[in-house]
């Protein structure tokens, strides 16, 4: 990861934080001066399964993939990091690693905190603790939902139900994305989910582009993915 030069907004960027908005202009000060602000490329690691966890990352620009490896060595995405919220919580947890890989998908730009400062900003600001929380409690629902997804849905299913979380998400016209990327979002092969969009395509539920996918019939993917 690259430094940003001191030049970077990177305090309007953590007055956008959410979980940081109980916080007064010198408590801010204080949160310029102790993070670092870094920018990764695509496909470059933020942290591996195992590296030891000393920083939060809070995402200013780009999308981050939380994922690990299953002992296939297939990639299993656990949840994808979007701008104006943070990642790399095993800290706050009490963990000493990470559980998991965290990887750039589009280039990003992202504050670090040391595990220290974080410490010590939860116990002067409890709020902040508080909705940390709120937004852990988000996350394993998720992780839970997709747990039962692999456990119990049909690869078109939970491929509906990618689509349109993704959709939710970015709007219906899906940007940057192939047929492997999808496959790691819903737990199959490349080949069982280019056999599946291939029918969403039939069933006029997409159209598909070279790095593109659009939604056309949003109501229909979530029947289907329910």
């Amino acid at each position: 990861m690259a430094d940003i030069s001191p030049g970077g907004d990177k305090l309007g960027y953590l007055r956008a934080i959410d979980i940081f908005r109980d916080l007064g202009p010198d408590e801010m000060a204080w949160m310029e001066q102790i993070t670092r602000m870094v920018t990764a490329e695509r496909g470059q690691l933020m942290y591996s399964q195992e590296d030891e966890g000393e920083a939060l990352f809070l995402l200013k620009t780009g999308r981050v993939q939380i994922y690990r490896l299953t002992p296939e060595g297939k990639r299993l995405e656990l949840a994808t990091i979007t701008p104006g919220t943070f990642f790399g919580e095993m800290p706050l947890l009490g963990q000493h690693m990470y559980q998991g890989f965290a990887e750039a998908v589009e280039p990003s730009t992202i504050c670090v905190m040391g595990q220290a400062d974080l410490q010590r900003i939860l116990v002067a600001k409890p709020q902040v603790a508080l909705r940390m929380l709120e937004v852990l409690g988000r996350r394993l629902m998720d992780r839970e939902q997709r747990l039962e997804e692999l456990a119990y849905r049909s690869v078109p299913a939970r491929l509906a139900a990618v689509l349109v979380r993704l959709a939710d998400e970015r709007g219906t016209t899906l940007e940057g994305l192939t047929h492997n990327d999808l496959a790691e979002m819903v737990g199959a092969y490349r080949e069982t989910v280019t056999k599946a969009l291939d029918e969403f395509k039939v069933r006029g539920l997409v159209e598909l582009k070279r790095r593109r996918i659009v939604v056309r019939d949003l109501d229909a993917l979530r029947a289907l993915a329910s």
